[in-house]
């Protein structure tokens, strides 16, 4: 014959009292997984908007893309002839301290130069030489792919 346990069951299991439908005392994660969903889409969507810099309208070639790994350090020339490093607007006597300051390979970092289509090309010109009579010897422009 088997025992029973105080409360009345086999197992030593008892029974709750009072209220099927109390509280319960865990954290509901469903709500928490979906807001972190929407929140990684959203930055996965915004991320790559954030990343142009100056805006630019830039040339367009049949050139293939360069394949780099480190991120290069870039110069965008405005229509307007401004220069910017990053989004900070540059003076040309600026230039190579700017370039030196956030070069991490010295002379031999890669520099990207984005010039607006309609910017005067002796503009171009003139930024690239100052870049590279400072030393810097890997100098390109920055086009975008032809469209068909």
């Amino acid at each position: 014959m088997a025992m029973v346990a105080a409360g009345g069951r086999a197992g030593g299991r008892r029974r709750r009292r009072g209220k099927r439908g109390g509280a319960i005392n865990e954290i509901n994660m469903t709500p928490f997984i979906d807001v972190m969903l929407v929140l990684l889409i959203i930055f996965m969507v915004a991320a790559p908007m954030m990343t142009a810099g100056v805006p630019l309208d830039l040339p367009q070639t049949k050139a293939a893309p360069l394949n780099s790994d480190a991120k290069p350090v870039t110069l965008s020339i405005k229509a307007t002839g401004q220069v910017f490093l990053g989004e900070t607007e540059l003076r040309d006597e600026a230039i190579v301290g700017k370039l030196a300051e956030v070069s991490k390979a010295g002379f031999d970092e890669r520099i990207f130069v984005r010039g607006d289509k309609k910017v005067d090309y002796g503009r171009v010109a003139q930024i690239m030489s100052i870049v590279t009579t400072a030393g810097y010897k890997r100098v390109a422009l920055v086009t975008e792919m032809e469209q068909r």
